[in-house]
């Protein structure tokens, strides 16, 4: 099943020294059976760009609570053999258990340096969107106004010497 792993600059720094992610709390985001039945209409590739965009989200909190981590979202792309839905924390969200080794990996998903005022933004009210709060879910769709930047594993040291 592909996964997408929310993440930080510093955890692509990890993954990159030891070969394997450990995403925290086994937390992915996926095209599960809850997210298919959420939507009326949209192709499985439509529903994993949904899936990747819960990933950003949750990137945000990761984010913030590392006060040094660089200020650009960053979501994992990987094929594991098992992930548990978990319908009771959201319609995309799994559990995998155990390190996402680097050859699992299909790709690696990053904002560009001009994002990073936006994420700097949207760090500070995540969670204030999630309790409705409109002015703050405004400043999160300007943060998704940036695409992430698509990578190969194989470019992830290239990348990381670059920021």
């Amino acid at each position: 099943m592909r996964v997408y792993i929310p993440g930080t600059v510093t955890m692509l720094r990890e993954l990159n020294a030891a070969g394997e992610l450990k995403p925290l709390n086994g937390t992915a985001f996926a095209l599960t059976p809850a997210l298919r039945e959420a939507y009326t209409t949209g192709s499985a590739e439509d529903l994993e760009y949904v899936a990747m965009a819960d990933a950003a989200r949750a990137s945000l909190r990761l984010i913030g609570d590392d006060p040094d981590a660089m200020r650009r979202r960053v979501v994992i792309a990987a094929d594991v053999d098992t992930a548990a839905p978990r319908p009771d924390l959201d319609n995309s969200v799994v559990r995998i258990t155990g390190p996402v080794v680097v050859k699992d990996i299909a790709s690696i998903h990053v904002d560009a340096a001009e994002a990073e005022p936006a994420v700097r933004a949207a760090v500070l009210v995540v969670d204030a969107a999630d309790m409705g709060d409109e002015d703050a879910e405004f400043v999160l769709g300007d943060v998704a106004d940036h695409d992430l930047a698509w990578y190969a594993t194989q470019e992830l040291p290239f990348l990381l010497e670059l920021m």
